[in-house]
């Protein structure tokens, strides 16, 4: 008689899903499910820190719009994970976190590892449960990935304990993959949405992180080519429209905010991002709301029209339903707004100062990468001046944290995207802050033979905050947020990787190529001006 054990039923059930590699860093509690995943062709990419296995389940199922699996083992292998956990319920990512837990035979005896360990997820997940008998692993997985992808993608963990994997019971089915429906958008909603766009004469749209993950980018250009509709991203939908589209804005949204009559936004909450729809905002202007979460709707500024619906169905409706409306004045005055802020960009990305400015670091990095480079944020001023300057042109181009604002995501979101994209060129925008959270992962990235590659803006600070801190207390008073200008690129290639040290601004885009072509996980660490934000007066606020 043939049997199987638990760490084989996870295994087929993952396979069944189109799971193709999981994330992990290595304990005695889920052993058996590494040997479920060589028998079923899964790929296991062992990690340095578990906080970083989560961090690459996060973003591979970002860029596949499926799930993403990290393993850990109990105990402190599971509280390691939880903000990556956290990151990806804040970024609408659909996580599984699978974690090992003491036997339940001896639950409540004090067995090695053992903790409560559901009830710290179940206020960012999605949900959060055990599973307590070896037969029902497929359906319980199976229900696992329906919570996680339907509606507003989310994490889902699942406590595995120890006994339960290492159960032998006959052989049970594995049930079939999960797949989405696209929500219909209701009739009347969708009546009342044309009625207030005929009626507009400055509507905006705001295309979020669901335009990403409803694949809605195609329907989103035709639109605001038909229209004339000016558009700006927010979130994961950046790049759903190509930032170089005459029609794509970036810098200019606050000031279009304070005119708009009609703000369409699809997926994308009113958060500090949006100045929760009051400071800065056409106290008359008509709000529609299309979100995959009802809990988003009429939070923080009531709207006119506020329904649960897929983007891509929307947007195909509005294209259908607004032929021969036109708002062509209104694109010309936000496209003179947006000449406006460009032109202050482009003084301070032509700066030649040494140390670099962060601006001209970011121009160096958009004149080096093309469509077929993916590019990951992980840090504070420096990422915030690259966004401005990047133009990103297609959907899942850039990856960061997201909303909660969360460091350490560089490297093992590289490391997902090179292991899911090898062809493409992976390139980290990392502050020298954040690459100490996770830069070990360089590590793992030789290893596997990964080649992505780290640009380090270093300022020697946790400059998003030491800038302010300055600004408020003086510097003698300013502490805690000093760093050493450290030699990242020498760490790197202490790892096995390819280090350059950069302190010219014209060495950037070279230093970029060589890095590249070493075939190595490789760091670029350019010295940057520690007043270079302040200089420009972009230095961008601790937001509260």
């Amino acid at each position: 008689m043939q049997f199987t054990h638990g760490g084989e039923l996870v295994a087929r059930q993952l396979a069944a899903q189109e799971v193709e590699i999981i994330y992990t860093l290595c304990g005695g509690h889920v052993a058996p499910i590494y040997e479920g995943c060589l028998n079923n062709g899964i790929r296991v990419i062992d990690f340095r820190h578990e906080q970083a296995a989560g961090h690459a389940a996060d973003a591979h199922a970002r860029l596949t719009r499926n799930i993403g699996v990290a393993l850990v083992t109990a105990g402190p292998g599971v509280t390691d994970a939880v903000t990556a956990v956290a990151n990806a319920w804040q970024a609408r990512s659909p996580m599984i976190l699978l974690g090992g837990a003491a036997p339940l035979k001896t639950k409540g005896m004090g067995a090695l590892q053992e903790m409560p360990q559901t009830p710290m997820f179940e206020t960012f997940t999605k949900a959060s449960f055990t599973i307590e008998r070896t037969e029902e692993i497929p359906e319980k997985l199976h229900w696992a990935f329906e919570m996680a992808l339907n509606g507003r993608p989310g994490p889902v963990f699942v406590e595995l304990p120890f006994d339960i994997l290492f159960n032998a019971i006959d052989p049970v089915e594995t049930w079939p993959k999960v797949e989405t429906e696209p929500i219909e958008p209701p009739i009347s909603d969708l009546q009342r949405m044309f009625e207030l766009l005929r009626a507009a004469q400055k509507p905006l749209l705001i295309a979020g992180t669901q335009v990403y993950w409803d694949e809605a980018h195609e329907a989103l250009r035709t639109l605001t080519e038909q229209t004339g509709m000016p558009v700006f991203t927010n979130g994961a939908g950046r790049g759903t429209l190509p930032m170089t589209h005459p029609h794509c804005f970036k810098h200019s949204r606050s000031k279009a905010l304070r005119s708009a009559d009609v703000v369409l936004l699809i997926g994308t909450p009113l958060d500090f991002r949006l100045k929760y729809g009051r400071e800065g905002w056409n106290p008359e202007a008509k709000l529609i709301q299309v979100e995959n979460d009802p809990a988003e709707l009429n939070k923080n500024r009531p709207a006119e029209v506020a329904m649960v619906a897929n983007a891509r169905l929307v947007l195909e409706a509005l294209a259908e339903g607004l032929q021969g409306i036109r708002y062509d004045e209104w694109l010309r005055v936000v496209m003179e707004m947006e000449a406006k802020k460009k032109a202050q960009l482009a003084e301070w990305q032509a700066l030649d100062d040494v140390p670099v400015n962060h601006f001209r670091m970011g121009a160096a990095i958009n004149e080096f990468v093309d469509e077929e480079t993916i590019l990951i944020g992980d840090g504070g001023d420096i990422v915030s001046a690259c966004a401005k300057v990047i133009d990103l042109v297609r959907p899942g181009q850039w990856l960061d944290p997201g909303p909660l604002g969360c460091l350490g995501v560089g490297a093992p979101f590289a490391i997902a995207a090179q292991l899911l994209f090898p062809e493409k060129r992976v390139l980290i925008i990392h502050g020298d802050g954040s690459f100490g959270l996770n830069g070990f992962e360089f590590d793992t990235a030789v290893r596997f033979h990964l080649p992505i590659v780290s640009i380090v803006g270093n300022d020697a600070g946790w400059g998003q905050i030491r800038g302010p801190q300055i600004q408020m207390v003086g510097r003698e008073r300013a502490i805690a947020t000093s760093l050493a200008p450290t030699r990242y690129d020498k760490v790197v290639e202490a790892l096995g990787g390819y280090g350059e040290l950069v302190e010219q601004p014209e060495e950037i885009g070279p230093a970029l190529a060589r890095a590249f072509a070493s075939g190595k996980p490789a760091c670029v660490n350019v010295m940057l001006d520690p007043e270079g934000m302040a200089k420009t007066g972009a230095s961008m606020p601790y937001i509260v």
